[in-house]
């Protein structure tokens, strides 16, 4: 990707390095949260995703607030207010020709996007608030929370220390939390870090938010570990026709988690259009392998049998029709175009890991990932924790991988139900039988549910299954996303235990009455 040209643009005495990318119909400027960096956030796959789709459908405009990243600092003995750090929105707009735009807020950029909107509502065609808040010690810390932060930062900050705070499901991604020491220490110094919490601690625009008067929507995670929900909740009611969607995730940051879901429900709310799916993005079987050392080997026979393993691993992978998708510390990622293909292959990985002398375990998932490059992205993600839950010479995967390998003569067992932050409901799991006779390929499916079962919304769905009307058909004649049709679908599927659209169909015409089901 060419790099992206840096410009600057004068707010008072202050210079406010910005960038724009995407050549969509409507100028979207994106204001972001505690610290940013303009160039590194191109360097994060998940920050580059969102980039990426926000930047498909408008012309995005993206700044390093005052005091962050590519801009000129802040004088921590006279700090900026939030109505100074506010003009530098119209500052970026004039400098990169935006009349008028739609604003993003995310995080602690919210309350400057908010006053932006009640400032000035002929420049704003939407707002767009992302886990947001109107007072920061209601909704983000408390005065004593607050001074344990700042003390953290002024000893620890360029470390990666305060993760935590923000993305607790990323603090055992070795490559995710190398990322972010980079990212605090290049977005601002000890100093600055610990002025700009003080900052945004005085944030209280309570009392402006019933004068704003644009299109407004707001997303937010249900659990999100720095903003209570509740923060988001209470806009909802004080912002005159504003909207919430709650989603479900822990980590804080626009750029974590469900990236793309994110992307689908602000591209739908600005352009009144679902998101158009991804051509470069395919289903794909993956597997990730990881080994670990139970007999303390010692460093040098380690590293002989960990480089024996991975040859034997690129060589199985090979052999089976995958292809090596990379490593990320001891996991060892690999991608098939079917789901059996990949068990195959990791039960032999597994066998080869015994001869070597190594433990193994490994988790199997079927998603979306993107056509080039590593994958990443939710389904990577998920695939990984299946990995770190697997037991020694386990093979952990996801109910829809035994599903989907059906008639391929593998066996698995069921072994239960994980919960993952990412996902709105437990993911099911089975675990692969290392002896065909041992049980059946899973237990006795259970009696199918009664229609009672389906909610309202999901009955009127399954309905227009049955009269043969695709996800878009149903999506228009509901007024809903298409993206929301496919949730219905999959949560049909699951609570009726069917095993796909047809029967859904045949099962809404076994329990249609007199006027239907």
């Amino acid at each position: 990707m060419r790099p992206i040209e840096t410009r600057y643009a004068r707010s008072g005495d202050v210079r406010i390095a910005y960038q724009v990318v995407g050549q969509g119909s409507f100028d979207l400027v994106f204001v972001p949260g505690f610290i940013s960096n303009l160039d590194l956030h191109w360097e994060d796959e998940g920050y580059r995703r969102l980039l990426k789709r926000l930047s498909a459908f408008s012309r995005l405009i993206l700044f390093d607030k005052r005091g962050t990243g590519l801009s000129d600092r802040v004088d921590t003995r006279h700090l900026p207010s939030l109505e100074t750090r506010m003009d530098d929105v119209r500052a970026v707009m004039d400098a990169a020709g935006s009349g008028r735009a739609a604003i993003l807020g995310a995080s602690e950029g919210a309350p400057m996007a908010m006053l932006f909107a009640a400032t000035y509502p002929q420049r704003t065609r939407a707002l767009v608030l992302y886990g947001g808040y109107a007072h920061f010690h209601r909704w983000v810390m408390s005065p004593e929370r607050l001074e344990a932060f700042i003390e953290t930062a002024k000893t620890s900050w360029g470390t990666g220390a305060t993760l935590p705070n923000f993305a607790p499901g990323r603090v055992d991604d070795s490559h995710f939390t190398q990322w972010w020491a980079r990212f605090e220490r290049l977005s601002a110094s000890p100093t600055s870090a610990a002025a700009l919490a003080r900052m945004n601690a005085d944030i209280d625009v309570r009392d402006m938010l019933g004068t704003i008067r644009v299109p407004t929507f707001l997303v937010h995670r249900r659990n999100d570990a720095r903003v209570n929900p509740d923060a988001s909740r209470f806009l909802a009611r004080k912002i005159p026709g504003a909207r919430l969607v709650e989603i479900s995730g822990r980590d804080h940051p626009i750029w974590t988690g469900d990236v793309d879901r994110v992307a689908d429900l602000i591209e739908e709310f600005l352009t009144g259009e679902p998101a158009v799916a991804d051509v470069e993005r395919v289903l794909a079987a993956l597997l990730v392998t990881r080994i670990y050392d139970t007999a303390r080997l010692g460093d040098r026979l380690w590293s002989e049998r960990s480089l024996r393993f991975q040859e034997n691993w690129r060589l199985l992978v090979g052999r089976h029709g995958g292809r090596v998708a990379g490593t990320q510390g001891e996991l060892m990622i690999s991608r098939f175009d079917g789901p059996a293909r990949a068990i195959r292959c990791a039960a032999l990985l597994r066998e080869a890991a015994q001869e070597i002398g190594v433990a193994s375990a490994q988790g199997a998932h079927v998603g979306e990932i993107e056509v080039r490059g590593p994958p990443t992205g939710l389904t990577a993600r998920v695939t990984m924790q299946l990995a770190a839950h697997a037991e020694r010479g386990h093979i952990l995967c996801s109910r829809l991988v035994a599903d989907l390998a059906a008639g391929s003569g593998l066996h698995f067992t069921d072994a239960g139900h994980i919960s993952l932050d990412e996902l709105d409901e437990p993911l099911a799991l089975v675990q692969v039988t290392a002896e065909q006779h041992l049980e059946p390929a899973c237990r006795p499916k259970p009696k199918p549910a009664e229609p009672t079962a389906l909610t309202a919304r999901e009955s009127e769905v399954v309905s227009l299954i049955a009269d043969g009307k695709s996800n878009a058909a149903i999506a228009a004649e509901l007024s809903l996303s298409e993206h929301t049709v496919k949730r219905h679908v999959a949560n049909i599927l699951l609570k009726l235990d069917l095993p796909s659209r047809a029967a859904a169909a045949a099962f809404s015409a076994r329990h249609a009455g007199p006027d239907g089901p």
